[in-house]
């Protein structure tokens, strides 16, 4: 037991990802560049609260940097590093799966951070060949509106979420631009896949689930507002955002799966190319520090990567066990088993 807080085709993805950033979308300038300024891209599926703060404050300590920020879903990200690969565009990749980011690394799109920000991250959250690095770890779980369950009523682990009596009363985030979802699909696939080195018994069990699911939200603000609505009680999500909301009023409450919780690491790197090198060090190395960490933990119910000095209350009193998951296996196979999920389970339940 760990101690730690309670809580299409290819090319037609790319050509999507395309319109979106000629249109302009989702691009967030802090503030008109002074002199002597120079601009960090950032590309980052991290929500509103969390990458506002943090570019807001990396600007007032370092003014002779300007942010650009980019808000894009975890899976368009990496769809756009990839389609920029020629001409980057991006500095920094802040928010992603270790699977997105070795595909990455393999690709040859990222290359390690500079400056001391190595020694500051603990040498199992680095990818291979230290392309990127893990910001933060998230528990993957159930989460449920209390206002529309009584917690004797929950499912209290994986499989009973394809029990009858919950037809009908699930909410899933749309698992293809979803980098926490293509973590817990995949995680939930790997269980059964270890036992019998295919991945039949876990699609199955994907197609039972899908039966029982209501609709896909479109994002993560989707999600959050019909489950408020009380469209449906339950859903799959990280232990973070389902904290954050409940923080905010939202009648949330989380249920860790008696079989253990994935534990998937969200990470930040450098796109190799990237026209500004020392901003993404130094925006890295702002974001990885101790100040910058302990304010994630206390107001964003994260849990760092990185030991810091101020651990908020919450980080010491949950206790869970971890879902056993092979990164290396999952990280071969997570392209092949969502992309199965989106051709022949998704809405064919």
């Amino acid at each position: 037991m760990k101690r730690l807080a309670p809580r299409l085709t290819a090319l037609s993805a790319l050509a999507a990802v395309a319109a979106f950033a000629a249109a302009g979308c989702g691009l967030s300038d802090s503030s008109a560049q002074s002199p002597g300024q120079t601009t960090v891209t950032v590309y980052s599926p991290r929500p509103s609260n969390i990458t506002d703060y943090v570019v807001k404050e990396f600007q007032a300590a370092h003014p002779e940097y300007k942010v650009q920020l980019l808000t894009l879903g975890a899976q368009e990200v990496a769809d756009r590093v990839t389609a920029e690969k020629a001409r980057p565009q991006a500095d920094v990749w802040w928010g992603g799966t270790p699977s997105q980011f070795e595909g990455a690394a393999g690709k040859g799109l990222l290359t390690p951070f500079g400056g001391d920000i190595l020694n500051r991250v603990p040498a199992k959250f680095h990818g291979t060949g230290d392309a990127w690095l893990a910001e933060q770890q998230q528990l993957q779980l159930i989460a449920y509106n209390h206002d529309m369950l009584k917690p004797a009523d929950v499912p209290t682990d994986w499989a009973d979420l394809i029990l009858p009596r919950y037809k009908d009363k699930i909410l899933i985030r749309d698992v293809a631009p979803s980098g926490t979802m293509r973590s817990v699909f995949s995680a939930l696939i790997y269980q059964q896949y270890a036992k019998t080195s295919t991945p039949d018994a876990g699609y199955d069990f994907l197609k039972k689930l899908d039966a029982n699911t209501k609709d896909y939200a479109a994002n993560p603000s989707d999600l959050y507002l019909r489950l408020q609505r009380q469209e449906a009680p339950l859903t799959i999500w990280n232990q973070q955002d389902i904290l954050a909301q409940a923080a905010k009023g939202a009648p949330f409450s989380i249920k860790v799966p008696a079989s253990g919780a994935p534990v998937n690491l969200d990470g930040v790197a450098k796109v190799k190319g990237g026209p500004n090198a020392a901003g993404a060090d130094a925006f890295a190395t702002f974001l990885l520090s101790d100040k910058t960490q302990a304010w994630l933990a206390k107001n964003a119910f994260q849990i760092p990567s990185v030991p810091i000095t101020d651990k908020p209350e919450w980080l010491a009193n949950l206790t869970y066990t971890e879902l056993p998951v092979d990164s290396k296996v999952v990280t071969a196979n997570t392209e092949t088993w969502i992309q199965y999920w989106i051709d022949h389970i998704k809405n064919r339940g």
